[in-house]
């Protein structure tokens, strides 16, 4: 009779049990290491589900061997707890080939690295390829062209999510209780086939879960006593979109060629982020980028020539680490969730790779929201430049985020400039929210939307004018923006309407609730070569400098461009006003001035 030794895969995947039924082999003596059975024994009582797999199919074999003339012998030494705990290592397989060595067998498998050492040590060897088919799989027929998911549980009906993302509907699929046998059953046909082929992948495998990519099937199985019923919860993509089937108007299409490279697509689960994510991976390949994957599950409907990664030794972290060396233009990050996928997505985004970020959120300033505390707050609009919300399978709201310095909104006092980031609606670029530091926590405030502005804009004039006309009754009034006005009086009421020490302007500023400048009329026609300050222009990395006479550190100036207001500041130490480059000033200022002679300085009278 001669001999065949059999490993843990070809056991598991049932390819040997079909030999024998086939009559491939017969009359010959099985020989199972004592190594395959403890391997199989700890995977079965940390409730693997690979485990009983095999233990079912050894059970199998022996049912078999007395038809087909085969004996069936346990030989070999029993491995010590940490060879079966570093079995993925291959101490497990190391112990299987000197079995078959010792005993002059031949060895079957299905691992492909444990053939090719056996074949290294001069072992006969035969390689079994996994082959199922799935027609023969048993949930399979719980799925239709509408069906989105099914989600089967023990004891309870089989039922099944029908239609399109955002209009779906939950529907008993049968009338046929489920039994805790029938599950086990779907689960051992789902083990099996998930080492058929390389599109197959156990993803997931721990005490009471597993997740399974089948082909484009996700599987999530769940079981005591990490659930207390048996419960497999299988997804099928229905829908594979491009971006044109979506409503995206010319400019957000713009923005997604040219300028976006860190977008953050967010909605409730099955709002269709996925299907939105894919179609962009697959119109940056159309146009000739790289594209890559991070996926765990693997499930992105994607072109072939997008290469999907998963975590390497369980992290993004170390996938990143691969990912740099092959240069790719864009990556597509789903399902980012925990903290460090938030640090990996950031890191890689500041490297230059254009990120697509997978988010859930019931809004897309949640989005934003899950980002602050995990990097720092400055950073963000660096990594995220557009935040897309995706509601029943459309993008329903586009915000852009940027970085400013300024006077955040509400506020009046000028000393109260930070740094602010901007979300605005990408469709009309109105301001909708701001974020910023205030004492030591990070605050996303609402801004009211400027509507009937220029009504509300003649009430508040009349209302500043009424004060200021106790003081001149040809007082003039100029509104700079939401929280900052321009009086303009005869130089001789300045001084009453200013009051010692400036007593009496902080007691109208917060009557009206809005910072004043008080500017004499006069000062509104004063050329360049009459009562304007001598300056000099110069600038640093960060700012624009005004440098005028030391003997003025301290006092305030009016900053005009041909004769026009722009802004006030203050004289800094050694006569210099620095201007940040990123403000509204050094933008308004560079905007309308096409030379140092157009800018003009005027002390201020307080």
């Amino acid at each position: 009779m001669s001999k065949i030794v059999v490993d843990t895969s070809v056991i598991i995947n049932g390819q040997f049990v079909a030999q024998i039924e086939s009559g491939s082999v017969r009359n010959s003596e099985i020989i199972i290491p004592q190594a395959v059975f403890d391997e199989l024994q700890s995977q079965a009582s940390n409730k693997k589900q690979q485990g009983f797999v095999g233990l079912e199919k050894i059970q199998k074999l022996k049912d078999l061997s007395g038809s087909f003339g085969l004996t069936v012998l346990t030989k070999g030494i029993h491995p010590s707890v940490d060879e079966i705990k570093f079995a993925s290592s291959g101490r497990i397989d190391a112990l299987i080939t000197d079995v078959a060595k010792d005993n002059d067998a031949i060895l079957y498998t299905s691992d492909r690295v444990q053939y090719l050492v056996a074949k290294a040590k001069d072992i006969e060897t035969v390689f079994l390829k996994s082959i199922i088919q799935n027609e023969t799989l048993e949930f399979l027929k719980f799925f239709d062209e509408t069906t989105m998911s099914i989600h089967l549980k023990e004891n309870q009906f089989p039922l099944g999510k029908k239609g399109k993302p955002g209009a779906f509907v939950l529907t008993k699929l049968n009338d046929e209780l489920l039994s805790k046998s029938y599950l086990e059953m779907i689960f051992s046909q789902i083990s099996n086939a998930a080492t058929t082929s390389d599109d197959n992948t156990v993803e997931i495998s721990k005490t009471g879960a597993s997740v399974i990519q089948l082909g484009d099937y996700r599987i999530a199985v769940t079981y005591p006593p990490f659930s207390e019923s048996f419960e497999i919860t299988i997804v099928h993509p229905i829908v594979k979109l491009t971006l044109d089937d979506y409503s995206i108007s010319e400019k957000l299409m713009e923005r997604f060629s040219d300028r976006a490279e860190g977008i953050l697509i967010s909605g409730a689960p099955g709002s269709g982020k996925s299907t939105l994510a894919s179609g962009l991976a697959n119109y940056y390949h159309a146009g000739g980028k790289i594209v890559k994957t991070f996926e765990s599950p693997r499930d992105l409907q994607v072109n072939s020539g997008i290469t999907q990664y998963s975590k390497l030794d369980g992290s993004f972290d170390n996938t990143a680490d691969i990912l740099l060396l092959v240069r790719p233009d864009y990556t597509i990050f789903d399902e980012v969730r925990r903290r460090e996928d938030f640090a990996t997505f950031s890191d890689l985004r500041l490297t230059g790779v254009g990120m697509v970020g997978v988010v859930h959120a019931n809004s897309p300033l949640d989005a934003i929201q899950r980002f602050i505390g995990k990097i720092e707050l400055g950073i963000i609009p660096n990594v995220l430049d557009t935040v897309v919300f995706v509601k029943d399978g459309q993008i329903e709201t586009v915000y852009d985020l940027e970085l400013k310095v300024k006077v955040p909104t509400g506020m009046t006092e000028s000393d109260l400039a930070r740094p602010v980031i901007e979300i605005r609606n990408f469709a009309d670029d109105e301001l909708e929210h701001e974020i910023y530091t205030f004492g030591e926590e990070n605050v996303i405030v609402p801004v009211s939307k400027r509507a009937q502005k220029v009504g509300i804009e003649k009430l508040a004039e009349e209302k500043i004018l009424d004060t200021f006309k106790k003081y001149d009754s040809r007082a003039k009034v100029e509104i700079l923006s939401d929280n900052r006005v321009k009086v303009l009086v005869d130089e001789q009421c300045i001084a009453s309407i200013i009051g010692r020490g400036g007593t009496n302007i902080n007691e109208i500023e917060k009557y009206l609730q809005v910072h004043i400048d008080v500017v004499a009329k006069d000062s509104e026609s004063i050329s360049l070569d009459s009562n304007d300050l001598p300056f000099t222009f110069s600038e640093s990395k960060t700012a624009l400098l005004l440098t005028v006479s030391k003997e003025f550190t301290s006092m305030h100036v009016d900053i005009h461009v041909n004769n026009k207001y722009v802004a006030s500041a203050r004289i800094g130490k050694k006569g210099q006003i620095k201007i940040p480059k990123r403000s509204d000033t050094a933008r308004n200022l560079l905007n309308m001035a096409a030379s140092q002679n157009e800018i003009q300085l005027f002390l201020k009278d307080f």
